[in-house]
């Protein structure tokens, strides 16, 4: 397991308040740290790490693609990255490591959210578009890894734990009756549905 976090702001976000979200989930990721901020200050991404798949240095996150448009925070372990890779390489994508993050991102890249639906696995990730000014969360049909988020005044922020989230300001840990009423009154997606 690793521990991911992040915040997207309509201004600059505080790289420091991600950095301490990450810390409160070191548990989740002993081996490995890191903290990455878009170039406009309006994206920060944290990450803690558990090194299974490529344990070099060539599976630090938050991983950028090469060109740096696309940076990925992600937990998990994507069961048909191997496969995956194959067909990204058969159109010409070249890997710098062996990780299953490094293929994510490479998909993301390649075939957009169409090519989650070919993902076969336990995974909860976000991906920043710089060029876009884009954020793209998704989290496994069955919820094995948690992703979970906040919206608050000006700012998106999401975490693999509720204390990651509970330690920014403006996050209330106090429940909204009538969001949760709305939550429990929405129909539920079969399994059928969700493929």
């Amino acid at each position: 397991m690793c521990g991911i976090a992040g915040i997207v702001g309509n201004g600059p976000v505080n790289a420091a308040a991600v950095e301490a979200m990450a810390d409160l989930m070191v548990h989740r990721g002993p081996d490995d740290s890191g903290l990455w901020s878009a170039d406009d200050g309006r994206a920060v991404f944290g990450h803690r790490r558990l090194a299974i798949i490529d344990p070099t240095p060539a599976g630090h996150q938050p991983m950028a693609s090469a060109d740096g448009r696309l940076v990925i925070t992600y937990n998990g372990e994507i069961y048909n990255y191997v496969e995956l890779a194959r067909r990204l390489e058969a159109e010409g994508h070249v890997f710098r490591s062996k990780c299953d993050t490094e293929v994510l991102l490479a998909l993301y890249e390649r075939w957009g959210e169409a090519g989650f639906k070919e993902l076969n696995g336990m995974f909860a990730f976000a991906i920043y578009d710089g060029r876009a000014g884009r954020l793209v969360c998704a989290r496994d049909r069955f919820g094995e890894k948690p992703l979970l988020y906040a919206e608050a005044a000006g700012f998106f922020a999401f975490a693999s734990e509720y204390k990651a989230l509970l330690a920014l300001d403006g996050v209330s840990s106090v429940l909204d009756s009538g969001r949760l009423l709305t939550f429990l009154n929405q129909p539920r997606r079969g399994l059928d549905d969700a493929r």
